[in-house]
C-alpha cells in the first residue's frame, strides 16, 4: 500500500482527480486536498523563484504533506521546501505536459522521480492548430471585424475577402512530437502536403505520403504555413527570428502554439508590417497575460488568444488518467512514461 497526497486546483480539481484514481483507491490510502488559488505569495525562496505558472502558496502543500511516498499536483507549486516535509516522498507526479511549477533541479538532487502526463492535451492543440491555419487561410478575422465594425458589405468588397483553400497547400511542422504528429493528421485529411524538422525524431517514423522531413531552413522556405511545436530549452530561446521570416515565402503564414520563448515578436511584427508574410496566429506569448498595448494584439491580420490552445474540457480528466497510470505502473515497478529527471 503506498501513501498518496493529491492536490487538485481550479482547472483539475479533486472531484476530477477521484474519477481517474477510482481503480487506486482500494489498494492504496490516497488523501485528497483543493488549493487555495488566491493565497500567492510573492516568490522569497531560491526554489519558488526557479518554478513559474503555478497556483497557490507552497506552504499550504508543506502543512497537508506527512509522510506520503507520493505526491500529485497539477499547477500546485513544488518547491525544494516542500519536498523537505517527506523524507519517504519518492514521486512527484505533474498532471500536465510541462511541470514547470516543479523545482525538477530540487526533486534530483534528492532523488526524488518527477513524472507528467505527456500528449494529455495534445488532441486540442492540434484541433486549435488546424482551426487557426483556416482562420488565417480565409482571413475569417478580417471579415468578422468588418462586420462588427458595422460596416456595409456589398459586392464592391466582396473579392477584398477571397481567402485561401488549404488543399495543395504544405504545412511545415517544427517539432514531430504528440501534437505536431497529430497536427500533419489533420492536415492531410484538408489535402495539404507536410514537412517536418526534427532532429530528435527518427526518419523512419516521420516518413509517409505527402509527409516528408526537410532541414529547417528548406522548411521554412517551402511552408505556406509554419507551425512551431518544439519543446522550450535554452537552446531554442527566440529560435523563429529575423533570419527565419526572411525565409519565408511572401504571403506565408506562422502559427505559435507552443512557447512564447520560441518566438522574437519584435521579428514578427516587422514581418507582418512589412507585409512579408500575410498573417499569424498565436497561442503563446514572451510575457502573459499579454498586454492590451502589444502591438500584435491589435492587428486584423493576427489571431491571438490568451494561452487556451489545450483548454479543452476533456483534457482535465485525460491527465489525471495518464498520472493515475503512471503511479500505477510505479506500484507494479514497470517503466513509467513521462520521467523528467530519469
Amino acid at each position: 500500500m503506498k501513501k498518496i497526497l493529491v492536490v487538485g486546483d481550479a482547472y483539475v480539481p479533486v472531484t476530477t482527480f477521484q474519477i481517474a484514481f477510482a481503480p487506486l483507491q482500494a489498494d492504496n490510502s490516497i488523501r485528497y486536498v483543493q488549493m487555495n488559488e488566491a493565497d500567492r505569495p510573492t516568490p522569497s525562496t531560491e526554489s519558488e523563484k526557479v518554478i513559474r505558472e503555478y497556483t497557490g502558496n507552497p506552504k499550504q502543500i508543506a502543512n497537508e504533506l506527512k509522510d506520503e511516498e507520493i505526491l500529485v499536483v497539477h499547477a500546485a507549486p513544488v518547491t525544494e521546501e516542500v519536498m523537505m516535509v517527506s523524507p519517504n516522498l519518492k514521486l512527484i507526479c505533474c498532471a500536465r505536459g510541462g511541470p514547470v511549477n516543479i523545482d525538477i533541479a530540487a526533486a534530483t538532487r534528492r532523488k526524488i522521480t518527477v513524472v507528467s502526463a505527456p500528449g494529455r492535451n495534445a488532441e486540442a492543440v492540434a484541433d486549435y492548430v488546424l482551426g487557426v491555419i483556416i482562420i488565417l487561410a480565409r482571413g475569417l478575422t478580417r471579415a468578422n471585424l468588418f462586420l462588427r465594425e458595422k460596416r456595409k458589405f456589398d459586392r464592391s468588397t466582396f473579392e477584398s475577402f477571397f481567402g485561401h483553400e488549404l488543399g495543395g497547400k504544405t504545412l511545415g511542422l517544427v517539432g514531430y512530437g504528440n501534437v505536431g504528429s497529430r497536427v500533419a493528421k489533420r492536415a492531410l485529411a484538408f489535402g495539404m502536403s507536410i514537412l517536418v524538422y526534427d532532429p530528435f525524431v527518427p526518419k523512419s517514423k516521420i516518413e509517409a505520403p505527402r509527409i516528408k522531413t526537410a532541414d529547417l531552413d528548406t522548411l521554412i522556405s517551402s511552408s505556406d504555413f509554419v507551425s512551431l511545436h518544439a519543446r522550450e530549452s535554452s537552446e531554442n530561446v527566440d529560435m523563429f527570428g529575423k533570419k527565419q521570416f526572411e525565409l519565408m515565402k511572401n504571403g506565408a503564414y506562422f502559427i505559435n502554439s507552443a512557447r512564447g520563448s520560441l518566438l522574437d515578436e519584435a521579428a514578427l511584427l516587422d514581418a507582418l508590417t512589412t507585409k512579408k508574410i500575410a498573417g499569424a496566429a498565436l497561442d503563446v506569448m514572451k510575457k502573459e497575460p499579454v498586454s492590451p498595448d502589444n502591438p500584435l494584439v491589435s492587428m486584423d491580420n493576427v489571431f491571438i488568444t490568451p494561452h487556451i490552445a489545450g483548454a479543452s474540457r476533456e483534457v482535465p480528466l485525460r491527465g489525471a488518467e495518464i498520472i493515475a497510470m503512471q503511479i500505477q505502473n510505479y506500484i507494479s515497478g514497470e517503466k513509467m512514461e513521462g520521467v523528467m529527471n530519469a
